[in-house]
């Protein structure tokens, strides 16, 4: 027998002897318990004196993470939501159950406890023990070696225990929930409306990317789930809801990395009456000051280097960029061979075919994105790789299209709304003729247009990037509760 089993073997024993002496083992309990931090805001400041003059009892309940016996007492800490408190059990002050019933629980078991509160020696608040409660019998012992690269897949695979032993990982959720409840806030306070558009999609849009499909069988029709939640966004604007967002889930059946994960979490917002310009004003305000919110200050530690919040944020077109962090001037007019031959310098290859702008695009990504550390935003993209954006005015191969970058990766895309229903047909058409993954013509969508999109900006923010950067994780798989993994 493993020594797995053995452990196990062992408590299930134990399990079935408190049950033999009436001890339930997963009882529904109803009791009100007082979380470890209200405890802490109660009680820590007081000193042994003020402490021993309060009567008043509490009751808290948790997972017990250690277990020392001293024979005719116990030191335990229970940890619950906001916390760990120790909890000391002496033979002569507990009430009820038997105190040789509490030598028989194990560490990983739920209990609840009531006493009062005082204060040991060293300082360190401690519940004296009057009654404990088994809530639920721990039928596995937590594993000893938790922590290390070598578990890091293991870790991902048991979140519950993640969760458990691994303290920061509490902390990444909590700030991951904080993040997203200042962005609602944000945008209700903008007198946006909150929606919720399909997860399951006729034809899939809104972005270039392999959908997933499934099948629905009562009506006998394949489906797609959502690579963006754009389109329907779109129309939702054009039926006279001019302000929108929705915190949205998409799928996209492509590659795994440190950045990428095939379910993934992101705001997207549409605003009429607006411009790009505004949306990059709105992403500072907001960005910045949600970083504020959390840590009290613009500057926050990602990777070993400190990134500068602060606003106003950098701001570079795309040529631009290229200059100054690629050395390559005049990139927007070169010709496709000089492109060409460039891209294959840098060890870009399989580009003969694609458009220059895709050229373009690729040789920005290769030469500039890895170093726009601090927030910024690049501007006008080529219209080849910006199918939904409104083209330039002052020069139509470039789109009035933005994205934001911070700690080499994007972050953040938004543009001025394409709303011209047949130049959409020509794009929407291009892409098919160039074969771009999941792409197909929505006719729906350029109906709806028809009936007239106002003048629109939109904007798609990757809620699991923000949430790296902001809470210093290497790996999106870090901030997703469950990321996917190979069986």
């Amino acid at each position: 027998m493993e020594p797995i089993d053995e452990l196990i073997a062992i408590r299930k024993e134990k399990e079935k002897y408190l049950r033999s002496i009436g001890i339930e083992t997963y009882p529904q309990d109803k009791g009100s318990y007082t979380d470890t931090d209200t405890i802490r805001e109660r009680f820590q400041d007081k000193n042994h004196e003020e402490l021993d003059k309060i009567s008043e009892s509490v009751s808290v309940a948790g997972r017990i993470m250690a277990f020392r016996d001293f024979g005719k007492s116990l030191f335990l800490h229970i940890q619950d939501r906001k916390g760990k408190i120790q909890i000391y059990v002496r033979k002569d002050m507990l009430k009820s159950p038997d105190f040789e019933i509490i030598k028989k629980f194990d560490i990983c078991d739920i209990i609840g406890v009531h006493g009062r509160i005082f204060k040991t020696k060293t300082g360190e608040l401690t519940v004296l023990a009057e009654k404990i409660k088994l809530l639920t019998k721990s039928l596995r012992p937590l594993p000893e070696k938790w922590h290390g690269l070598k578990d890091v897949e293991e870790r991902y695979r048991k979140r519950y225990l993640d969760l458990i032993v691994n303290e920061r990982v509490k902390e990444i959720f909590v700030t991951r929930a904080k993040i997203i409840e200042y962005i609602r806030s944000y945008f209700k306070k903008g007198d946006f409306i909150e929606v919720e558009t399909p997860m399951m999609q006729v034809i899939p849009g809104g972005a270039v990317a392999k959908p997933f499909i499934t099948h629905h069988n009562a009506l006998n029709l394949d489906l797609y789930l959502r690579i963006a939640p754009e389109l329907y966004l779109k129309r939702l604007v054009i039926g006279g809801l001019e302000r929108v967002f929705e915190i949205n889930r998409n799928f996209r059946n492509e590659g795994i990395s440190v950045k990428h994960n095939p379910e993934f979490t992101m705001l997207e917002f549409y605003q009429a009456y607006a411009t790009y310009e505004d949306l990059m004003d709105l992403t500072e305000d907001m960005v910045s000051g949600l970083v504020y919110e959390l840590y009290g200050t613009y500057k926050v530690m990602y990777n070993g280097r400190e990134i500068d919040f602060t606003r106003p944020w950098k701001r570079y077109t795309m040529e631009e960029a290229l200059g100054e962090f690629g050395g390559f001037q005049g990139t927007m007019g070169a010709e496709k061979g000089r492109l060409l031959d460039f891209a294959k310098e840098l060890g870009i290859e399989g580009m003969e075919k694609e458009k220059r702008g895709k050229v373009i695009t690729k040789i920005f990504e290769t030469l500039c994105e890895e170093k726009l550390l601090h927030p910024t935003f690049i501007t006008h993209y080529p219209v080849e790789v910006s199918p939904l954006a409104k083209r330039s005015k002052e020069n139509p191969e470039i789109t009035e299209r933005f994205e934001l970058y911070i700690c080499g990766m994007e972050v953040a895309n938004g543009f001025n709304e394409l709303n011209d229903p047949e130049d959409q047909r020509e794009r929407f058409m291009e892409q098919i003729r160039d074969r771009e993954e999941g792409v197909m013509l929505d006719e729906d969508y350029i109906t709806a247009l028809e009936y007239g999109l106002p003048p629109t900006a939109g904007e798609g923010i990757g809620i699991d990037r923000l949430t790296m950067i902001l809470t210093d994780s290497p790996s999106i798989r870090e901030v997703i509760y469950f990321p996917l993994l190979k069986p």
